[in-house]
């Protein structure tokens, strides 16, 4: 190591050199990671509750079984209808009525511990608006652990769309690397699948011209957004 070098890993003053963001095709490759995660626990379930019904020996939980299968079944698929807008380009849709967006969130919510509380006065709202208020919906749930509220707001002010989401309730939390990725900092220490579902929000909103931005606070986690509408 060069005598510079060594001063600079002496000298706590001296700030080490950001991370570059991630390229494309590592930020797919961690969102696919994580689409993955989401669908593997209820996929496995139905087939545990299938070998279930396939052993002679476990007739007896049958019921068991098929409550297990079918509960699974509407995981999965609250989960793939909430991806394909949240996460995906849902075909050639650029505008989505909102009641059917709150019924996309509260299929998420319905496996969550948390509760939601929509207040969406907008009637329809394009695609960066609608992917933003899913994702932060299903962030807010995420940062309640222990159960709350998540209170989806949004309202068109003019040519912008404010988008407020506040969870609250015990123990509401926000991790480090949700934060590193909505202020579109490259991913640290931490899990990739909460690092990556941020930045993406991060990247999407900058691209249509928007902001976002997240607060910590005592039993409450707070985001907003504003998007051109």
């Amino acid at each position: 190591m060069s005598e510079p070098d060594q001063n600079a890993a002496a000298d706590p003053s001296v700030e080490a050199e950001p991370k570059p963001a991630p390229r494309t095709a590592e930020v797919a490759a961690y969102l696919a990671a994580r689409m993955c995660h989401d669908f593997i626990s209820p996929a496995s379930a139905i087939v545990s509750g299938l070998d279930l019904l396939d052993d002679p020996s476990a007739q007896d939980m049958r019921e068991d079984a098929m409550n297990l299968i079918a509960g699974s079944a509407r995981k999965l698929a609250d989960l793939l209808s909430f991806t394909r807008v949240a996460f995906g380009a849902s075909a050639t849709a650029e505008t989505f009525d909102a009641r059917e967006l709150a019924k996309l969130a509260q299929g998420v919510f319905a496996h969550m511990r948390a509760e939601m509380d929509w207040q969406v006065e907008a009637p329809s709202l394009n695609k960066p608006t609608a992917r933003a208020i899913l994702n932060l919906a299903q962030m807010a749930g995420a940062a309640l652990p222990t159960g709350g509220t998540a209170k989806i707001r949004a309202v068109q002010e003019g040519a912008t769309v404010v988008i407020a989401v506040e969870a609250i309730g015990p123990r509401a939390r926000l991790r480090s690397e949700v934060l590193a990725g909505l202020r579109g900092e490259a991913m640290g220490e931490g899990l990739h699948g909460h690092w990556v579902q941020a930045y993406y929000v991060h990247l999407f909103l900058t691209d249509a011209g928007g902001r976002i931005f997240a607060d910590v606070g005592e039993e409450k986690v707070t985001f907003a957004a504003s998007i051109p509408a």
